[in-house]
């Protein structure tokens, strides 16, 4: 046997020992690979004799010069299995002193997973994906059971299901299926897949019978994802429900467990269903030729292996679909490549004689979609459980392939020992530089420039003779005071009390002591220590090393960050040739997580390449979206969101984002125009079920109004009072007649002015004096505008005019308004106000339409009662607030920060402040929180329900509140704080009727839409005059611990 052929050998016989190596990790929560291999070897492959090694800890670890290449680098090692499974969340303790018990338990997992797989040919990866499907099957049935209103429970209005013009359809979550949609939305979107998928047919050999199970399970789950695909197309609805594909999926297998599924291992059990099911249509077509796989051909490469095991060379090609990247110890995706690309001693590839271990891959065929898993899960053996790692990774929408290619391999060679030496010349300038930047052999350290400086302010500082504390006058009394006090020494404390000194004036006044002002350093004390004794010789020899020192350390540190910056240039730069651009890869989806490792929320970016644009798949809600949100929510190192597997496509295959033409035409095939016959009925059918829904709530709305139509008519009417005098105390901004309904304040106001203007004013005619009244309120009002008075006096709510000053309000708008408020009926109380009352209706009547434009100036006046409306949900939340009653609190803080956006939306002084606002909202939310967790904690099930009632139907609403605006970084940070407070549960111990509560809450909490659902109708606001609203508000403001300023 030649050497080449005994190192095939080898590695095939490493594939068959990986299966093993996988069994122990599942068993014994062990993810150490050098360990598990150890204890294999030392079991010679008898699986339950090394999970004895393991349990009773034997198992030793080889030494670590020898075990690098087998932990990362061995041709069967898991780098090459497209699916990264993670450690199953139920652990079983190996922790434990009952050994009897646990060989048990070990032996009968064993015999369970054999029997299962020699009874139904079915692997555990599969049954695990069985399991999570059963479960969210059960959960979507158990909805329609549930008490309250779920998160993705369907709108009864059919409009708001309603798909708006060509906007992309949603897909809903049918229980802890986001993986679901992330995924196959993200492989709908690229064209050449879903002309594939909607253009297959089923073999004719399958149609009647399936001849074995992968034809029973693949052919009608290929069925249906057409059927799905179709709907995404054209269906008329904002979202479909997949409930049928999926379901086909839970009956392929049977389990009873449950977890949340995992993108990278369902992308990867897909494509394999899809690609057996594309592997029949091909074996049938095919013409003595060998059958292509159009899935293989879109999704799987090649790369070769050339490596050294223990001196002895070997190079072979393998195959893949995901290629598995490490993010631990990387900041960028380039340097997850290179780690992935070269494993072990790389000196050895080019060594005869060496006996270490390595070896490099090189791609020798990319697919046209090129996935990669980002491996974000490690499991913790102290803690038992799966971590989820939330380290920043940065990817590029671009990404150059050639440096990987083996075509490229010698000049990639060259550039890595070129890279390899500039960072390491890079290390000892940075050392260099370090040594600058933090000089000193103490613990503390300061840069050597500013050292050097503080040297020459000591020396250059005027020379004292005195000791510091010699020259400080115990008897001499502080400046500015009327009465002597005698300030105590610091070396002396004896001295006269203020009791003994006698008082200069009659009158004795106790003494107030002012830090600040009466202990003042004397003047001819220096601001800073100086040298003693030091003379002009001195300072001059002195000042000249330490200037000379100074700016040679200055350019020395100049230069070596100037040296620094050129290499990390050059290293930018390195594959930035002609020839290493020529194989770009363009990023097409991202699929996102967010949570931990055991729970969580998947949704996707996809790039729509027509317009050029990235949209926001996540679940029925897709929005549009950019690159900005993409990198905060996918880069990973902000939030508990990162990216979980990124999708790039060749950019000069073109063929896979292309749209169809119509070959007879050459025009573009858009919508329904794109499907096949069978699935075109399909579509039409469904719209037409969903169009019969819209006519049957059309026509149940129009009955309704029928029928009150029809009660209003037999309702005996009862006459109208001709007049109805104004409530006293009735704010007259909410619910009146009319508005120019006077409260007493306004009427006060004007009666004020009136009687200040027959004082001031000779000729008392009504029309003069009417004309000095107003022009008297004008200027008070003037004077409020322009007054900046603190958070709890808002004159904008005492007369609407001040609010219209400082918004700039037409000045036609301001001059109206006060001519109704000296025109109202309220003034007709005695003969003078009666008569300026009559000439201001007069003038009002002489107004002409296009003098003011009325509905302009109703716009004016109906956002002066928003504001109020505002003022009144923000000052009955901050009371509810300070009573701790958070519940009551939380709609009318919601309200006032909604209302109160929209006004600020039009100018920053037509609300209140934002900040102040968003604080108390903020707060009661995490108070509600944290009494809803305080619930949950006890254990006691009305406790825990009425726990998960708070969160289901407040906290969970109002999170896409808080996460709508990207630069609220407050509010994003305590949206994180609740996710965290729930998330610290998972892989604790609880009951198992709590475990899958939560289990059912967690996914709707992580959820990461930003689609603002409905609240409930605004609560009632109580009735205030100005005068009381003004009081109280000025209370509660004045009562609060945080008032920053109003924003005004």
């Amino acid at each position: 046997m030649t050497v080449e052929q005994n190192v095939l050998q080898q590695s095939k016989s490493q594939k068959h020992q990986q299966t093993f190596l996988n069994q122990l990790r599942e068993i014994t929560g062990i993810n150490d690979i050098q360990v598990l291999q150890q204890a294999l070897k030392d079991s010679n492959g008898n699986l339950e004799l090394a999970v004895t090694f393991l349990t009773t800890k034997n198992a030793k670890v080889p030494q670590q010069e020898e075990a690098t290449y087998y932990q990362t680098a061995l041709p069967g090692n898991d780098r090459y299995i497209s699916v990264g499974s993670q450690a199953d969340t139920n652990v079983i303790d190996l922790t434990g002193d009952d050994k009897d018990d646990l060989q048990r338990a070990i032996a009968l997992s064993l015999e369970e997973s054999n029997r299962a797989f020699r009874e139904t040919g079915i692997t555990d990866e599969e049954q695990a994906i069985s399991r999570v499907l059963e479960a969210s099957i059960a959960e979507n049935k158990a909805s329609l059971k549930r008490t309250h209103p779920e998160v993705w429970s369907d709108s009864p209005n059919p409009y708001d299901r309603k798909r708006q013009d060509s906007c992309p359809v949603g897909l809903k979550n049918v229980g802890n299926t986001c993986w679901f949609s992330a995924v196959i939305q993200s492989l709908f979107n690229l064209l050449e897949f879903r002309r594939l998928v909607l253009n297959y047919n089923p073999p004719a050999s399958a149609q009647d019978l399936p001849r074995n199970q992968k034809e029973h399970r693949n052919l009608p789950f290929m069925r249906e994802l057409r059927y799905l695909f179709a709907l995404l197309v054209g269906s008329k609805r904002k979202y479909v429900d997949p409930s049928r594909a999926v379901d086909i999926l839970k009956d392929a297998f049977k389990s009873n467990d449950s977890q949340q599924q995992d993108v990278s291992e369902f992308t990867h059990k897909l494509l394999d269903w899809l690609e057996d099911a594309f592997q029949i249509k091909a074996e049938e077509e095919r013409d003595g030729e060998k059958p292509k796989n159009p899935m293989v051909e879109l999704f799987y490469g090649r790369f070769l292996a050339v490596g050294v095991l223990e001196g002895k060379k070997f190079e072979n090609t393998e195959m893949f679909g995901q290629y598995p990247l490490q993010v631990n110890g990387f900041k960028d995706l380039h340097e997850c490549l290179e780690a992935a690309m070269i494993e072990g001693e790389i000196e050895s590839l080019h060594s005869e004689n060496s006996g270490k271990s390595g070896q490099e891959h090189w791609f020798t065929e990319l697919p046209p979609v090129l996935t990669f898993e980002l491996s974000r899960f490690e499991f913790n053996q102290a803690l038992g459980r799966p971590e989820k790692i939330h380290n920043k990774l940065e990817f590029p929408p671009i990404l150059y392939l050639d440096r990987y290619m083996h075509k490229n391999r010698e000049i990639t060679r060259i550039k890595r020992d070129e890279i390899k030496r500039l960072k390491e010349y890079l290390t000892v300038l940075q050392q260099r530089l370090e040594r600058y930047l933090s000089y000193g052999s103490g613990p503390k350290r300061f840069p050597l420039v500013d050292v050097l400086q503080y040297a020459l302010e000591f020396a250059s500082s005027k020379p004292v003779c005195t000791s510091p504390i010699d020259d400080i006058d115990a008897s001499a009394p502080p400046s500015g005071t009327v009465t002597a006090q005698t300030i105590p020494s610091t070396t002396d404390q004896q001295g006269p009390s203020s009791s003994e000194i006698p008082s200069t004036s009659p009158v004795q006044r106790s003494v107030i002591h002012k830090p600040f002002t009466q202990s003042r350093i004397p003047p001819d004390l220096p601001m800073h220590p100086a040298p003693r004794h030091i003379t002009e010789e001195e300072l001059s020899v002195l000042e000249g090393c330490l200037h000379r020192w100074r700016t040679e350390v200055e350019n020395d540190t100049r230069d070596l960050q100037e040296s620094i910056s050129r290499i990390h240039r050059t290293i930018e730069l390195m594959y930035s040739d002609k020839s290493m651009v020529q194989v770009p890869y363009r990023l097409h989806a991202v699929l996102v997580h967010e949570g931990q490792a055991n729970a969580g929320h998947y949704w996707a970016y996809i790039y729509d390449h027509h317009q050029r644009r990235w949209m926001k798949y996540n679940d029925i809600s897709v929005t549009k979206s950019t690159w900005e949100e993409l990198e905060r929510d996918s880069f990973g190192g902000y939030r508990n969101a990162s990216a979980y597997c990124l999708m790039y496509i060749n950019d000069k295959e073109q063929f896979l984002i292309q749209e169809e033409f119509n070959k007879e035409t050459g025009q573009m095939l858009l919508g329904m125009d794109t499907l096949p016959p069978d699935l075109k009925d399909y579509v039409k059918e469904d719209n037409k079920r969903f169009e019969k829904e819209l006519e049957e709530w059309d026509a149940e709305l129009a009955q309704k109004v029928q029928q009150e139509k029809l009660l209003a008519s037999q309702t005996p009417r009862m006459p109208a009072p001709s007049s109805a005098p104004v409530q006293a105390g009735e704010p007259e901004y909410l619910e009146q007649p009319s508005r120019t309904d006077l409260s007493k304040h306004l009427k006060e106001d004007s009666v004020r002015a009136i009687t200040k203007a027959l004082a001031e004013q000779e000729d008392r005619s009504p029309e003069t004096v009417m004309q000095m009244a107003i022009k008297l309120e004008y200027a008070r009002l003037l004077k409020l505008a322009q007054d900046d008075p603190p958070p709890e006096c808002d004159y904008r709510l005492h007369h609407a005019v001040v609010y219209f000053m400082q918004n700039e309000a037409p000045k036609k708008i301001i001059e109206r308004t006060l001519l109704e408020q000296f025109g109202d009926h309220n003034l007709s109380f005695d003969e003078r106000c009666r008569n300026i009352m009559k000439v201001a209706q007069a003038k009002l009547e002489m107004i002409k339409p296009d003098e003011v434009n009325m509905e302009e100036y109703e716009r004016w006046h109906q956002e002066y009662r928003n504001y109020r409306e505002t003022t009144m949900y923000l000052m009955v939340g901050l009371e509810l607030f300070q009573k701790k009653s958070y519940m009551e609190a939380l709609l009318y803080l919601i309200y006032a920060y909604q209302n109160n956006k929209e006004l600020l939306s039009k100018g920053l002084y037509r609300g209140h402040d934002e900040e102040l606002i968003s604080h108390y909202r903020r707060e009661c939310l995490l108070k509600l929180n944290e009494h809803a967790a305080a619930l949950f904690e006890s254990g006691d099930d009305q406790e825990v329900n009425n726990g998960l009632i708070i969160m289901n139907e407040l906290i969970v609403p109002c999170l896409p509140l808080l996460l709508v605006d990207e630069m609220e970084e407050k509010d994003i940070a305590a949206v994180e704080d609740m996710r965290n407070r729930w998330c610290s549960y998972l892989g604790q111990e609880m009951e198992p009727n709590l475990q899958e509560k939560l289990t059912d809450f967690l996914p709707k909490l992580l959820d990461c839409s930003t689609e603002i659902k409905g609240f409930n109708d605004p609560p009632k606001l109580p009735s205030y005059s100005t005068h009381e609203l003004c009081e109280r508000f000025a209370r509660i403001m004045l009562s609060l611990s945080r008032t920053p300023a109003d924003g005004r």
